[in-house]
């Protein structure tokens, strides 16, 4: 893996969904939470993740929109073998590059299946932007591809994560981000809010937020610290625990 070079920006990505099934409710996303993890793993900053319908006008626009903005995006859905897998064809609109059968896809394929069953439904599969490198997968064979700054993956997630163990380590890499969680309890957010903002200031290269939740006991707080200093971030914990002992203190009295 690339190395960013000293003092160097964070890479920066934002992820790309794709798909009807996604916005109608009747198929979850759980492929962004799966690339946050694995992107803040390797110190790239997931800056935002987006959903779109199957349609080309929809699909070209986003595309187009987050790769000027961001270091890469992460595609998943939309290349299986039917009529609305339509990613491949956006994205090479997108790039105003021509698209067709590509044979390097064509041979992965026949990996998997005979002449017979390679039909024009599954062949589908290997239509490609031209100039892009293929992204393999070691499940269904069936590749994505990485145009530009524009990664594009499949949908299904066990083979989205194998495509994402096959770019992963072509990513630029940087400092891990590193997460600490402070738990608040039952303090209510309102006792500690503006304390924690004057908190998040003080610290630079450290961010905070409070996370409520909502459990048999009623409602629960955590404050969760993220930053890729290590000492920054354990100072900006001991702040936080310090506030929430002395707000836990002037309840003890009251």
């Amino acid at each position: 893996m690339e190395d960013p070079k000293k003092g160097e920006a964070p890479a920066t990505a934002a992820v790309l969904v794709i798909g009807d099934e996604i916005l109608s409710g009747r198929t979850q996303d759980v492929n962004t939470r799966y690339i946050a993890n694995y992107l803040g793993e390797i110190g790239v900053d997931l800056k935002e993740a987006r959903v779109v319908s199957d349609d080309e006008a929809a699909i070209v626009a986003a595309v187009n929109e987050l790769r000027a903005r961001y270091t890469y995006v992460l595609t998943t859905g939309g290349i299986g073998p039917t009529h609305d897998d339509i990613t491949a064809d956006a994205v090479a609109k997108a790039f105003g590059v021509e698209i067709g059968e590509d044979p390097r896809a064509i041979s992965l394929l026949r990996e998997r299946f005979s002449e017979e069953e390679l039909n024009p439904a599954r062949r589908r599969m290997a239509r490609i932007p031209k100039g892009a490198e293929l992204v393999l997968n070691a499940i269904s064979k069936a590749p994505g591809f990485w145009i530009g700054n524009v990664i594009v993956m499949a949908g299904v997630p066990v083979i989205m994560q194998a495509m994402m163990d096959t770019v992963g380590p072509q990513l630029k890499s940087g400092a891990r981000i590193l997460v600490e969680t402070v738990a608040a309890g039952a303090i209510p957010e309102g006792s500690y809010a503006a304390r924690l903002e004057e908190i998040a200031r003080g610290r630079q290269g450290v961010s905070v937020g409070s996370y409520p939740s909502f459990t048999s006991a009623g409602v629960r707080n955590q404050i969760v610290l993220r930053s890729r200093d290590k000492d920054a971030l354990a100072q900006a914990a001991e702040d936080v625990r310090r506030l929430l002992a002395e707000l836990a203190d002037q309840d003890g009295r009251r």
